[in-house]
């Protein structure tokens, strides 16, 4: 078996932002050589987080806001008593976005056959960014012949 390790790096946007991995992943799966596997896309952030979902604007301006109504920013958290805690005073208010990203997963692995992902027509791999805008990277490994 053969092993690709690989990674993506992005600048992502305002506050929930979602990023389609799709066109970098195919890429990568190129680049490994590697036909039958899987691939394993995880995020190396706490306020991100890697789903699989269709990749359509009106669907990703839903998301966000029911990410909102679910986990509203300006709720009180714990988290964000930054004088309480040994952080930069620069540190973000952002429980939030850690408790959005401990919901949605911070990783996913997928099959790969014939070269491609086995994905459902509409289905993109994607990075959810919770808290940005950030430098974001992500780690994804080919695994496979």
């Amino acid at each position: 078996m053969k092993i690709f390790p690989s990674s993506i790096q992005l600048q992502t946007g305002q506050g929930i932002s979602l990023h389609d991995l799709m066109p970098d992943l195919k890429k990568t799966i190129a680049r490994s050589g590697i036909r039958n596997g899987f691939v394993t896309v995880t995020s190396q952030h706490t306020t991100t987080a890697i789903a699989i979902n269709e990749h359509e604007p009106r669907l990703i301006e839903d998301i966000k806001a029911f990410l909102t109504r679910l986990i509203p920013p300006r709720d009180r958290y714990l988290h964000n008593d930054i004088a309480l805690r040994d952080c930069p005073p620069d540190e973000p208010e952002n429980a939030h976005s850690h408790l959005a990203a401990m919901l949605l997963g911070s990783s996913e692995v997928v099959t790969l056959a014939d070269g491609e992902m086995v994905l459902g027509q509409y289905q993109s791999v994607m990075l959810y960014e919770l808290d940005g805008p950030r430098m974001r990277r992500v780690s994804v490994q080919v695994y496979g012949e």
